[in-house]
Parts: structure tokens; C-alpha cells; sequence
């Protein structure tokens, strides 16, 4: 699977949120990369899911401002 990816947010502790689109498939999602400390494990989540976890960090403050971005201009009915 080739991805593109962007970083969202980079927490202290060496946490990384990635907004992750499949080349293949068109598939968007976010990509969790724990810190090494916590095993470095990298887990995929669906955009829904990562939005509907509980609490608000800054992960999901980062992600909604980027899609806000994307909204920018003009206001159609």
C-alpha cells in the first residue's frame, strides 16, 4: 500500500498523528505512530472513529482546523 501523509499534530512524549490517504484505494484515515517508549506501535483509524473518541485533544483540534481550512471562502446554499 503506498500512502501520502501529512503530519497533524507531534505530541511531547514522541506521539505522532498523520492525516493518511491510500494512493491506491482513495482511502483516507489517521495514522497513530506511538512513541518508541510506548513500542512504537502505528495504528490506523478511521477519519469517523478518530473523531468520535472520546475527549477532545489536540490531535483532533489539529485535524478539524484543517478541514475547516478546506471550507475557507465563500458560503453557498
Amino acid at each position: 500500500m503506498t500512502t501520502q501523509r501529512r503530519e497533524l499534530y507531534h505530541s511531547s512524549n514522541g506521539d505522532r498523528w498523520l492525516l493518511a490517504r491510500d494512493a491506491e484505494t482513495g482511502e483516507v484515515f489517521v495514522q497513530h505512530e506511538a512513541n518508541p517508549a510506548s513500542g512504537g506501535h502505528s495504528t490506523i483509524i478511521g477519519i469517523g472513529a478518530f473523531l468520535n473518541q472520546q475527549g477532545r485533544g489536540p490531535q483532533h483540534q489539529a485535524l478539524l482546523q484543517l478541514i475547516g481550512s478546506l471550507v475557507g471562502g465563500p458560503m453557498y446554499d
